[in-house]
């Protein structure tokens, strides 16, 4: 009988000592399974669901070939008590990663942000296309929420939309943005711009952020290049000064749409003489707010003209434009420009 016990005492001790090697063994290879990269260079994308379990996500990754064993994964999100803290989301991971900072990113919910470019320039409704179709939502919405009097006045805006005041540049944001979080964003980047501008802004120029977004707005439209804006900018400002209006074509085309629905490309005398309060050539001073979206430069402009006497330009090929201080000399331009006459 002593024999049979000491001989079950070996086998229950060889068997438990042969556990605890499996069980070191194990821990082991969690250990150098955390800290072996794995991956091809190629972005792979996983979609966690909301309330995915543990066991779920393992399986996603390695499916995807995020991780290289999806319970080894499960273990060491266990180890490292990241287990309950796994956030939903897009990830995107382009290997090779070591598992740990595949645990990181999806705690810490680092999910994927997908980019879209507003151009400078763009009228509300061109700017609901423009993100409509980035899909991060449809224009019509990007359109009534653009045109919300009380949205844009909780916004600190003194006009009756968000026309003007959204900022042209690349935004970045996780997949399905809610279109009032994009346009939040794209305003809050238009102030910060605006402060930036009103630091480098000259001391004798006195405009306010609703004045200085319309003003910005004309420039913007009127000329795309850059050495040019502070003159036009200068021109405004000295018709302003003489209680000139300020005659601008870009008036005239948004005045069109905001009565018409469109413009077919042509300015015609009728809409040169249409009484609106966009249309600079009947209305004096600025019109009741921007007619587009400016950048940065724009901005500046408004807000720093150059010193000049002129009263007058007039687009003279390339892009470019031809500066006067007075109608005889002007005329000359436009006959030599727009006439082709010499």
């Amino acid at each position: 009988m002593k024999r049979v016990a000491l001989v079950g005492l070996a086998v229950v001790g060889a068997v438990g000592l042969a556990a605890l090697c499996v069980v070191v063994w194990w821990h082991r290879s969690i250990d150098q399974f955390a800290v072996t990269p794995f991956g091809s260079a190629e972005e792979k994308v996983v979609e966690i669901a909301a309330g995915a379990r543990l066991r779920e996500v393992s399986r996603l990754l390695s499916e995807a070939g995020v991780v290289s064993d999806g319970l080894r994964f499960e273990w060491l999100a266990k180890e490292l008590k990241r287990d309950r803290q796994l956030k939903a989301g897009e990830y995107a991971f382009a290997g090779p990663l070591v598992p740990e900072k595949v645990l990181e990113a999806i705690a810490l919910n680092r999910v994927k942000l997908h980019h879209c470019t507003v151009p400078e320039g763009l009228r509300l409704d061109e700017v609901a296309a423009v993100l409509e179709g980035c899909h991060w939502g449809p224009a019509a919405e990007y359109l009534r929420l653009g045109r919300d009097e009380v949205l844009a006045r909780q916004w600190g805006i003194k006009g009756t939309s968000l026309e003007g005041y959204l900022f042209p540049d690349t935004y970045s944001f996780p997949r399905g943005p809610k279109p009032e979080a994009v346009l939040h964003k794209m305003v809050e980047a238009f102030f910060a711009a605006l402060a930036r501008a009103q630091a480098q802004g000259r001391p004798d120029v006195h405009l306010d952020a609703h004045e200085t977004a319309t003003l910005a707005s004309i420039i913007e439209k009127e000329t795309a290049v850059p050495d040019e804006r502070p003159r036009v900018s200068c021109v405004f400002h000295n018709r302003l000064k003489k209680n000139m209006r300020l005659e601008t074509d870009p008036t005239v085309v948004y005045a069109k749409i905001l009565r018409t629905g469109r413009f077919d490309g042509d300015i015609r005398r009728e809409d040169l003489e249409y009484r609106h309060p966009y249309n600079t050539y009947t209305v004096k001073g600025l019109p009741p707010g921007p007619i587009a979206n400016a950048g940065a430069a724009s901005l500046e402009a408004a807000l720093a003209p150059i010193d000049c006497d002129d009263l007058f330009f007039v687009a003279c090929g390339g892009g470019a434009h031809r500066f006067c201080p007075d109608y005889d000399c002007h005329k000359k331009f436009v006959d030599q420009c727009q006439l082709h006459r010499p």
